[in-house]
């Protein structure tokens, strides 16, 4: 099957899946049910291979494609658009940096439906991205691992495991093993108040045995800037968008069903009254723009991993889709929060059932958009077109 893919085709599949999973997404919340069925038809469905390359027997779909792919699942369900996010950026840095044993064991993995995801956050430190997980020697030359790592989205339906570590000589490291590695344990732990069935727990490793050719060591991130910062924001501000959007057609639904309006408004009916016309078209633009601020960067990302891959070093590509991508992480967090939240003003307070679990909109966003702060976004693109200074390499931009 996934020869016979492209990116139209998984766009289009996407597009369907996301309004199937749509249907459940509401109940799902309500009771906290997993949607293991919804990434099983994720995985049959080929969406998973989207960024494996032709040369390897995938479709070698584009950063436009690919996003397409998240919002569209996200518009369904924010919390399979975003169990599926660390995937695509682990193929990208595979594909990148790993050995040829490694790279073809995973990419033929996924190539048969199955899932890769991360454990790479620790609690505790000063800043974002530091480590206290050990990558030490083992028996017959080989490794093992031990930490504890969380928030790691998708971990239970995730067929391997991307852990960031550090080795005897504190080099950062990459490792990548399956997923029922004896040691290694995925807590269901995740508590949030919002994308509460992204399957975001724990991860505890004790003792795991890692073979020498499932480690491999990219670049830090402060020595390499490439395209793959800015493909995984913009994987973010797919799902958001997604979030907006889902609230902006249940806020339709509201006005429509729901809507009433004051005597005093002199309009016969809520469908008339002005200012939830206003509320609509101001909704609307919010959702649908963030859209098209994602998918104009999405074409700069695009253009950036074709220099990386083509070994294009020009730092302006890269940059270029930063701040592309940081001014669309802007819009579709404030799109997500803003849509969530008004939605209500359509319609009278029966918009406020708990059985429509309408506020699993507002408990999304807020819980996702708290992955990165948009005052050093605004603060970086301002510095770059007046001063010409670019983000920095580490930054979430």
């Amino acid at each position: 099957m996934p020869g016979d893919l492209n990116g139209s085709i998984l766009t289009a599949t996407a597009e369907a899946i996301g309004r199937e999973i749509g249907a459940g997404a509401a109940a799902r919340d309500a009771d906290r049910i997993l949607p293991h069925a919804e990434l099983a038809r994720v995985k049959a469905a080929g969406l998973l291979t989207a960024r494996i390359p032709r040369s390897h027997g995938g479709p070698e779909a584009g950063w436009r494609e690919t996003i397409r792919i998240t919002l569209d699942l996200s518009r369904g369900d924010p919390n399979v658009g975003q169990a599926i996010q660390s995937h695509n950026v682990i193929v990208e840095t595979l594909r990148a940096d790993a050995g040829p044993t490694l790279r073809s064991r995973i990419f033929d993995a996924v190539l048969s439906g199955q899932m890769v995801t991360n454990a790479a956050a620790e609690r505790g430190g000063k800043f974002y991205g530091e480590i206290a997980t050990r990558l030490l020697p083992g028996a017959e030359g080989g490794y093992r691992l031990e930490g504890t790592k969380y928030y790691c989205t998708g971990s239970l339906f995730a067929e391997h495991f991307y852990i960031t570590a550090l080795d005897p000589s504190d080099r950062s490291v990459g490792v990548v093993v399956p997923a029922d590695r004896a040691g290694l344990a995925v807590e269901d732990d995740w508590n949030g108040m919002g994308q509460r069935t992204t399957a975001s727990g724990s991860v505890v490793l004790d003792a795991v045995e890692v073979h020498p050719d499932e480690v491999f060591f990219p670049p830090s991130a402060k020595d390499r800037r490439w395209h793959l910062q800015a493909a995984a924001q913009l994987l973010h501000a797919a799902i958001d968008t997604g979030i907006a959007q889902a609230a902006l057609a249940d806020a339709l639904v509201l006005a429509r069903g729901r809507g009433r309006t004051l005597r005093e408004a002199g309009v016969p009916s809520a469908l008339e009254d002005p200012y939830i016309l206003h509320t609509i078209g101001a909704l609307s633009v919010a959702a649908n723009g963030a859209e098209v601020l994602m998918l104009r960067a999405a074409d700069a990302v695009d253009a950036a991993a074709a220099a990386y891959f083509g070994g294009d070093t020009t730092e302006s590509r890269y940059i270029d889709a930063s701040i592309a991508v940081a001014e669309a992480r802007i819009a579709s967090t404030k799109a997500a929060l803003e849509v969530s939240e008004r939605l209500y003003e359509v319609a009278n307070a029966s918009g406020t059932d708990r059985g429509l679990n309408l506020d699993r909109h507002w408990r999304n966003a807020r819980t996702h958009t708290t992955h990165d702060p948009l005052a050093h976004k605004y603060r970086f693109i301002g510095d770059y077109l007046l001063n010409g200074r670019a983000p920095p390499t580490t930054a979430k931009i």
